[in-house]
C-alpha cells in the first residue's frame, strides 16, 4: 500500500471522536484544577506571611522598653479595626468612690478623641458575682469587644472603665492585682481630700434617689445651673455621734486600697487638685500615653456654697470636729480653684 494512501490500515482502531473530545477536557479540567491549587496556596502562603510581618511590625512601637508591656493591639472579634489595628492601645481603670468626682473626671477623660472610658461596668451584679465573672468581663473589654457611648470616631490610644471600690474591686483585690500586672492595665486612683463634703454629697444624693426633684426624675449629675441649684437646696443632717467613726473608715478604706494595688502601674489623684489645677490633667494624659489636648466638660457642680450652708446641723457638726485631726475639713480653702 502507498504509505500516503487515505485508507487506513488494520491496526488498532481510533477512539470515536466523541471519546476523545471527552478525554481531552478531562485533562484541560486537571490541569486548572492544579495550577488553582498552586496558585490559591502561594497566595495563602504569602498572605499569612503578611500578617506575621504586620502582627511583628505592631509589636515593636517606638516607646521604651519598660513601657512595652502597657501597649497593646488587641483583635475584637465583633469587629476589625482596620486602619487602626498598628494602632497601639494602653489599657487603663479609673478607681475611686461614689460622690468623688469620678463622673465629672471621666467626661473629661472622653473628651478626648483618643480616650474611651466605659463607665461603672461593674455596676451590675452578674458581672462581679464572683472572681471568674469578673474576670471574664474584663477580658471582654479590653479586647474592646465593648459598645457605649464613649466609642471614638478615631483611633483609640486608651481604653478602660471606672470602677468604684464596693463594686467588688476590693473582695478580689489580690486578683484583680495580678490580672492588671499580668494585663498591662494602668491604674488611676481617684479620691477625695475632704472627706466631709464627700459625706454631703452621698447624703444628699441618697435623699433625691427617693425624692427625685427634677421633675419626678433622679440624677446624680447636671448640665445646667438652673438643675444644680434644684439640687443643693436640700441640706442633710449628719449623724454627728457616727461622724468621726464614719471618716476614719472611709479613709482606712482608701489606704487598704493603695496598699493592695502598690504594684501596679498606677497615678493617684484628688479632686480638689485637679479643680485647683487643671495641669493635672495633662499629667493624666501623659500617663495614658495620648496626645494632649484641653479636656472639657459639660456637667455642673452641685455643691459649691461654703460648708456651713450645705449641712442643716453645722454648728453640731462645726462642735464635734474642731480640737479633732479632722478639723481641717471645716475650712472649705482646700477646695477654692
Amino acid at each position: 500500500m502507498h504509505p500516503y494512501s487515505l485508507k487506513s490500515s488494520k491496526g488498532a482502531p481510533f477512539p470515536p471522536r466523541p471519546i476523545l473530545v471527552f478525554l481531552v477536557a478531562i485533562f484541560g479540567f486537571y490541569v486548572c484544577y492544579i495550577s488553582f491549587n498552586q496558585i490559591t496556596l502561594e497566595y495563602r502562603s504569602e498572605e499569612n506571611s503578611g500578617e506575621v510581618q504586620a502582627e511583628i511590625h505592631c509589636r515593636k512601637p517606638r516607646l521604651p522598653h519598660e513601657e512595652l508591656r502597657y501597649v497593646h493591639f488587641p483583635k475584637p472579634e465583633s469587629y476589625s479595626r482596620g486602619e487602626c489595628s498598628c494602632n497601639p492601645v494602653r489599657f487603663f481603670v479609673l478607681v475611686s468612690m461614689q460622690r468623688s468626682g469620678s463622673g465629672w473626671f471621666e467626661t473629661l477623660l472622653n473628651s478626648h478623641p483618643n480616650i474611651s472610658s466605659n463607665g461603672e461596668i461593674f455596676n451590675r451584679v452578674d458581672r462581679r458575682e464572683n472572681i471568674s465573672s469578673i474576670l471574664q468581663t474584663l477580658d471582654k473589654l479590653y479586647n474592646l469587644d465593648w459598645f457605649t457611648s464613649a466609642a471614638k470616631n478615631e483611633c483609640t490610644a486608651a481604653f478602660g472603665l471606672k470602677w468604684m471600690l464596693n463594686q467588688g474591686f476590693m473582695d478580689h483585690h489580690d486578683d484583680i492585682a495580678s490580672y492588671f500586672n499580668k494585663k498591662g492595665v494602668s491604674v488611676i486612683f481617684l479620691f477625695r481630700r475632704n472627706t466631709l463634703r464627700r459625706l454631703i454629697s452621698v447624703l444628699a444624693n441618697d435623699y433625691d434617689r427617693d425624692a427625685k426633684q427634677l421633675n419626678g426624675t433622679h440624677k446624680s449629675h447636671v448640665h445646667s445651673k438652673e438643675e444644680a441649684e434644684i439640687l443643693a437646696k436640700f441640706k442633710p443632717v449628719l449623724d454627728v455621734s457616727n461622724l468621726i467613726p464614719n471618716i476614719r473608715n472611709a479613709e482606712k478604706y482608701i489606704r487598704d486600697c493603695l496598699d493592695h494595688f502598690n504594684t501596679t502601674r498606677h497615678m493617684i489623684l484628688y479632686y480638689e487638685d485637679i479643680v485647683r489645677n487643671r495641669n493635672a490633667l495633662f499629667q493624666v494624659q501623659e500617663f495614658l500615653g495620648v496626645p494632649v489636648r484641653k479636656l472639657v466638660s459639660r456637667q455642673v457642680k452641685i455643691h459649691t456654697s461654703p460648708l456651713p450652708g450645705l449641712v442643716s446641723n453645722w454648728d453640731d457638726v462645726s462642735n464635734k470636729l474642731n480640737g479633732t485631726q479632722y478639723a481641717h475639713f471645716l475650712d472649705g480653702a482646700d477646695y477654692v480653684r
